[in-house]
């Protein structure tokens, strides 16, 4: 199984508009952060979690050839909102299944309205298959089992994902602890990290840390990063030994 990292960025990604930070202006490739989304691909099967406003562009660098299936974590814009550039996979596969929240899958149906028309819907439109996820009701893509687990991202629920021995989640502020059973045993574990400060819907570098302590998983990657966080090498330096900073392109083979 293979994870490519498509963005490892906050929903303003990096470098912010506008910004007079340091590390706005990095040459530093790893520096340079799209919005946070994930690749995993084995066998015939090559899914994505999330579908920001990057995605186009993150398509065209991973070059990736299909697209099986979407599984969204929730529905903020930065998690959704390229949804229309699904079209060219639409073009040559057909409809493309997502799997979500029923809270995010009428969102989306609120916001890409014409997507989901049934009657007279435009022929240049992509067409969607939706799947509800539940919590507690693992599901199948391709030849394996998903696992959701389920978190708050201040007092929005939100979605991660178990596959095999891998887990990816964003946008985390709390997680129960039954939940946390949910993620034994794992070789690679994703999880966000905003920065050193506290903040009030994601972990910051102590909860990243103190959350990776109890999961224990035999290698950590911090996602969703902003640029107050620093330059991507100076904070690599004081991360603990099985702990990472991910960086757009990163790939990983497990």
């Amino acid at each position: 199984m293979k994870i490519y990292f498509l963005g490892t960025g906050t929903s303003q990604g990096i470098p912010v508009i506008g910004s007079d930070h340091p590390v706005c202006f990095s040459t530093d490739p790893k520096d340079k952060r799209l919005r946070v989304s994930v690749w995993i691909s084995w066998e015939n099967a090559s899914i994505v979690i999330d579908c920001g406003p990057d995605f186009r562009q993150q398509m065209l660098v991973a070059t990736c050839p299909k697209v099986d299936a979407i599984l969204f974590t929730h529905e903020h814009s930065d998690h959704t909102a390229g949804l229309d550039d699904i079209r060219p996979f639409y073009f040559k596969q057909g409809a493309i299944p997502i799997y979500a929240h029923q809270r995010v899958l009428n969102n989306l149906k609120k916001r890409f309205d014409y997507i989901f028309e049934t009657q007279n819907k435009y022929p240049g439109a992509p067409h969607v298959l939706t799947y509800e996820v539940k919590n507690n009701h693992p599901f199948t893509v391709g030849n394996k089992t998903i696992v959701p687990i389920n978190a708050s991202h201040a007092n929005l629920q939100v979605f991660g994902y178990r596959i095999a021995d891998f887990a990816y989640l964003t946008d985390v502020k709390t997680i129960a602890s039954s939940e946390i059973e949910k993620l034994k045993n794992l070789k690679v574990l994703v999880v966000n990290c905003l920065r050193d400060e506290a903040h009030h819907s994601h972990f910051n570098l102590k909860e990243a840390l103190d959350f990776i302590t109890l999961v224990q998983p035999e290698k950590a990657f911090l996602t969703h990063i902003s640029h107050t966080f620093g330059f991507h090498n100076e904070v690599q330096n004081r991360l603990p030994e099985n702990v990472f900073l991910a960086y757009d392109t990163l790939e990983l083979t497990l």
